[in-house]
């Protein structure tokens, strides 16, 4: 029992210092942006992936003598490592504009509830003063 509240204790000694200020009401809707963020990065680096062993499928059969008859295999997969470079690109760019407008507005949203929380207080605050005097 008695470790149960020491560790208990030096958890919230962690959390005082962690926790700069308040957790934002929306944080939910905030860290699921940032794990999409890093999807999409992730999505970035296989579309480059997979591009890069197109491109070195494509070359290595453009290399091999024996087999003419197959070059335009290697073609088609130099076009295609193109296309895929480009498709993952945009797709990139597309869904990154998209989440900078969603976390402009989520942002926008705390920050206006912020504002409006303090002026609660302050309102509360001033008509406690008038009581008081």
């Amino acid at each position: 029992m008695y470790f149960y509240s020491a560790m208990k204790n030096e958890a919230k000694k962690l959390f005082r210092f962690l926790r700069t200020k308040p957790v934002p009401v929306n944080t939910n809707e905030i860290l699921a942006l940032e794990r999409t963020k890093l999807a999409n990065e992730r999505t970035l680096l296989s579309y480059i992936r997979s591009s890069l062993y197109l491109l070195l499928g494509g070359l290595a059969l453009l290399q091999l003598e024996d087999l003419s008859r197959i070059h335009w295999l290697g073609y088609i997969a130099l076009l295609v490592c193109v296309v895929f470079l480009g498709v993952g690109i945009i797709r990139y760019i597309v869904l990154s504009r998209r989440l900078y407008k969603w976390n402009r507005i989520l942002f926008v949203d705390t920050i206006e509830e912020n504002i409006q929380k303090r002026k609660e207080t302050e309102v509360t605050v001033e008509n406690q003063e008038a009581k008081n005097e």
